[in-house]
């Protein structure tokens, strides 16, 4: 029996009641791990990754040395020349094929400047077509991608080209593989983060996966349940840039920048929807976290509540990894790491509903996750905001308002 996560524990599952409960993964894209770790917790084993960055590589091999590094690092060129005995496996017997191709290409950010909205005709979108070339060679039982949104929307092409690309295989291979694709929000199933995500997944005999219910949408995880507790971190994550180390004591905890605008509760110092959502984003001790940023500038959020930068460790805590979990690199580094991870728990959760539905239909496997936080009895009460400080007060006034949908990203008025 695996011991729990959050003992500080990092042994590995037994292989035998490992490949009973689950079975075997190969993982693409692997990053920082999230979605590897949230399968291992649900009974299986990743038998071998490909990722090519070097921090990702590092903290794989520091926290799972077990796991094979496969070459070539680069994944497109992998889909060419590896081969099932790479891995010691027969083409069929991988349970998973486990991916997270880089999101870049499909996400809201790239939607924001023309430049951005290249869909598959991004170069990096070539990791789709990649993946398809896996599944030709390995002809896993189950393909799972997790991915944004963007991901699945018709007008980015990805679902097209994996949905011709698995045609094609079932042509020549006689397989069965069906595309099904679902959105949800991580916060539903006791990730303390909203984080809405597509989960892309084809099994090769056709069936189709039934998402599991839903199981906190009415009572989630909080913030303060996942990081209440950790000692505050000092001046190294004080905020950078006048907007955040000015304006964040101004904001409500849960808040943005919309606060200080016409429609918000204080002084208006910006115009309505003139800057992006997650400017001054602050938690909220008694909410889930915002979405988890993997980049951003100065005044990015989400912000902690007690105005300033998140930790590193905070971050990995509103994913939902265990705290055994280390990431190698610059701090930057790991903050990307961190936000382009998958949440573990989440993982977890879609891993059992693999095993129960596809790969062991018909078995019952025992539901409790070992990577769910517990919930904290109380949470402190929110702190008020303060006045817009006397040094900045020359900026409140009224401020035009973005003119709405179709006008751009930059708050351009009709007939400027």
């Amino acid at each position: 029996m695996r011991t729990s996560a959050r003992s500080g524990d990092a042994s590995q599952p037994d292989e035998t009641t490992s490949n009973e409960r689950g079975g075997l993964v190969l993982s693409l894209f692997t990053g920082a791990g999230g979605l590897d770790l949230g399968l291992e917790a649900a009974g299986y084993q990743t038998v071998a990754y490909v990722e090519n960055n070097e921090d990702c590589l590092a903290t794989l091999e520091f926290n799972r040395p077990s796991w094979k590094r496969l070459e070539p690092l680069d994944a497109v060129i992998a889909a060419r020349k590896l081969r099932s005995r790479d891995i010691g496996l027969e083409p069929g017997e991988v349970d998973i094929l486990a991916a997270g191709p880089p999101c870049q290409p499909f996400s809201s950010a790239a939607q924001w400047l023309p430049s951005g909205r290249r869909g598959m005709e991004d170069d990096r979108a070539e990791t789709v077509r990649a993946t398809v070339g896996f599944v030709r060679v390995f002809q896993p039982k189950v393909l799972l991608i997790e991915n944004v949104i963007g991901f699945v929307r018709a007008d980015d092409g990805a679902m097209r080209v994996l949905r011709a690309g698995l045609q094609r295989i079932n042509r020549d291979l006689g397989t069965e593989y069906d595309l099904h694709h679902v959105v949800l929000d991580a916060a539903d199933y006791g990730v303390p983060q909203h984080r809405r995500r597509a989960l892309v997944v084809a099994s090769r005999d056709g069936k189709n996966l039934v998402p599991p219910p839903p199981t906190h949408v009415d009572r989630p995880m909080r913030a303060w349940d996942a990081i209440g507790e950790l000692p505050d971190p000092g001046s190294d994550v004080l905020p950078l840039g006048t907007w955040a180390s000015d304006l964040l004591p101004s904001i409500p905890e849960g808040g943005n920048y919309q606060w200080l605008t016409a429609k918000g509760g204080g002084d208006e110092v910006f115009g309505y929807r003139t800057r992006y959502w997650s400017f001054l984003l602050k938690l909220a001790k008694d909410r889930p976290s915002w979405t988890l940023s993997a980049s951003g500038g100065p005044s990015t959020g989400p912000f902690h509540w007690n105005n300033r930068q998140l930790t590193v460790r905070e971050r990995l805590r509103l994913q939902s990894f265990p705290d055994d979990w280390k990431l190698s690199g610059s701090v930057r580094s790991q903050v990307r790491m961190a936000g382009n991870a998958t949440p573990p728990l989440l993982a977890e959760i879609i891993g059992r509903a693999i095993a129960q539905q596809i790969l062991h239909p018909g078995t019952t496997l025992d539901q409790r996750t070992s990577l769910s936080l517990p919930r904290k009895r109380t949470v402190p009460a929110a702190v008020d905001p303060v006045p817009v400080p006397e040094r900045l007060r020359y900026l409140i006034g009224n401020k035009k308002a973005h003119p709405g949908a179709g006008f751009g990203p930059s708050p351009r008025h009709p007939g400027s």
